[in-house]
């Protein structure tokens, strides 16, 4: 067996670039020996540092922490290395539980999605929701992306865009009543952390298939209908995507909902 290996050959035998190679002997848990024109040369014991490092680097442990182990290699070491090592195998098999749950349900709603009925008005009771909100109005779609992008930011645990049915815009309440269908208030994402609330109680909803420009046309719909049935408007309105360019790039194949709650007004109550 050869007794020194070139950087290149180490590079190629366990698939690592050479800068990473050349950063850890610049931290010093490798120490290459230096052979005629100051090539680096790897011993048989740069070689098993290189197994530990490459092990516990999979695992997520710091360069740090690797540096500290291979200081003070012992049993006892070894022990304790191997105890934080389960503890984090059990740490990401909690996160993997808990992706497969939320992408399970993002599948469970975009098959749901399919069966909405679409433009007609329904009462619905909805729980208070949780969320994150961002009091930031915007009036062009790819505003509104920076804006999601920060709401993720908040929770990068449970938060993604894909497939999602959490994302959702504001429309005050007077910018509805005034025929400004599309001119938002805030965005929001519903997530259990959330440190915003979304009351719950009986909303008036409706759904549309395609393009957003549709508010002009639902929403003044959905504002009949509440005078019509002698429902009191008590909320803004919550623009709700169920399928937007995450999901689809083709734009008949999104859905929106839009939604505000509702109390039914008193006999000497005017419209609202």
């Amino acid at each position: 067996m050869k007794k020194y290996f070139k950087i290149g050959e180490i590079s190629k035998m366990y698939h690592i670039g050479t800068d990473s190679l050349r950063y850890y002997e610049k931290i010093g848990i490798l120490k290459p020996r230096r052979g005629e024109n100051q090539y680096r040369l790897y011993r048989t014991e740069d070689i098993w540092r290189l197994n530990v490092i490459r092990e516990l680097r999979e695992l997520g442990f710091s360069m740090e922490q690797i540096g500290g182990y291979l200081k003070e290699h012992t049993t006892d070491k070894t022990r304790e290395l191997l105890e934080d090592e389960l503890c984090m195998i059990e740490e990401k098999q909690k996160q993997l539980r808990a992706l497969k749950k939320n992408v399970e349900e993002r599948v469970r709603v975009l098959a749901e999605c399919q069966a909405k009925v679409m433009g007609e008005v329904w009462l619905r009771t909805l729980p208070d929701r949780r969320c994150h909100y961002i009091d930031e109005g915007y009036q062009k779609d790819e505003e509104m992306d920076v804006l999601i992008k920060r709401l993720l930011n908040r929770n990068p645990r449970t938060l993604y865009v894909i497939g999602s049915n959490r994302i959702g815009s504001v429309i005050l309440a007077e910018n509805a009543e005034n025929g400004r269908c599309r001119e938002y208030s805030g965005v929001f994402i519903i997530d259990e952390e959330g440190d915003t609330v979304i009351p719950g109680g009986d909303y008036l909803t409706l759904c549309y298939r395609g393009d957003c420009e549709q508010n002009y046309d639902f929403l003044p719909k959905l504002l009949r209908f509440a005078k019509e049935k002698d429902y009191r408007m008590v909320s803004d309105v919550y623009e709700i995507l169920w399928v937007d360019i995450h999901v689809s790039g083709k734009v008949e194949e999104h859905i929106t909902e839009l939604q505000f709650r509702v109390e039914k007004r008193k006999a000497d109550e005017g419209d609202f």
